[in-house]
């Protein structure tokens, strides 16, 4: 039964809801020890105590935080493509699994990475203005990490790439759409905020499913101007090529006439890296969970 005018619109807001909160929960509970090392961090009497939580955080989140956020973004990715009817708890749970090893590998990597950042800057940070560029380019690269690292969950969820290509695309669109970067950054900074300043209640379930709506449709919209252009440059070549081979027929030369430049292949990549997204079970490199349509 379809409802239509206000009470269609009050169904709408209503069924949203309560899929956002539905996958935020999901979320929180997957990532609870988290959550519980946060809380401490609320408790903290001292510096040090502070900071001996907040490396507990860091070394905990690879195995919880990054597959449960993983999972979430799989949710998020059917909705934002069409599938708003897919099974909650089916499609969670099976990117979860599916994707626990990629995204644990991906989380020990920014960990590593935001740790070696976070020293440099606390180490520029106590020195003179003489080396204020420096802390500028660590803080710079902070800010791409940061990005980068939701663009690394969307990626895993949508395409078939190995660990390091994620990683690379994520770091590549993140620095080659600076607009689109410091929007999501500063969305996601405003859900933040409001989550732990204002409305708590937020946290356990809104918070993260609104920075994963916010971010794969970023993403999704940088993808999607990718593959257009990858389609006009395919299209550029093969005119290029045919008129190449007519050319070429005309003359009744044997060496082909007209060619593409050699700098111009036939077919250019849907991401930034150079290398093409790996073809899923059924053929299709731009959907990596089309497995996962089942439903309940």
């Amino acid at each position: 039964m379809e409802f239509k005018g206000v009470m269609g619109g009050f169904y709408r807001i209503s069924e949203w809801i309560m899929r956002l909160s539905v996958i935020n929960v999901l979320w929180v509970i997957c990532s609870i020890p988290v959550f519980l090392l946060l809380l401490m961090t609320l408790q903290s009497e001292s510096v040090d105590q502070l900071m001996s939580t907040l490396v507990l955080i860091a070394a905990v989140s690879p195995f919880t935080l990054f597959p449960a956020t993983t999972a979430m973004f799989a949710v998020v990715r059917k909705w934002l493509t069409g599938e708003e009817d897919a099974p909650l708890l089916k499609t969670f749970f099976r990117g979860y699994k599916e994707n626990y090893v990629q995204s644990m590998l991906g989380g020990l990597i920014y960990v590593l990475i935001g740790a070696i950042l976070y020293t440099n800057l606390r180490f520029y940070g106590s020195q003179t203005s003489t080396i204020g560029v420096l802390k500028f380019l660590v803080l710079s690269l902070s800010v791409i990490l940061s990005v980068s690292m939701f663009h690394f969950f969307s990626i895993t969820v949508h395409l078939h790439m190995k660990l390091f290509q994620i990683i690379k695309n994520s770091i590549l669109i993140s620095i080659g759409n600076p607009i689109r970067s410091i929007f999501m950054l500063v969305a996601n900074g405003i859900i933040l905020y409001i989550s732990f300043l204002k409305f708590t209640f937020l946290i356990p379930f809104f918070m993260g499913s609104l920075m994963a709506v916010v971010s794969f449709w970023n993403f999704n919209f940088i993808f999607a101007k990718i593959q257009e252009k990858q389609q006009k440059w395919a299209e550029e070549a093969e005119e290029k090529a045919a008129a190449g081979k007519k050319d070429d027929s005309d003359s009744g030369d044997s060496q082909l006439q007209g060619a593409p430049d050699a700098d111009e292949p036939l077919q250019r990549e849907a991401l930034p890296d150079g290398k093409p997204a790996e073809p899923g079970p059924d053929g299709d490199a731009n959907s990596k969970n089309e497995k996962n349509d089942g439903r309940a």
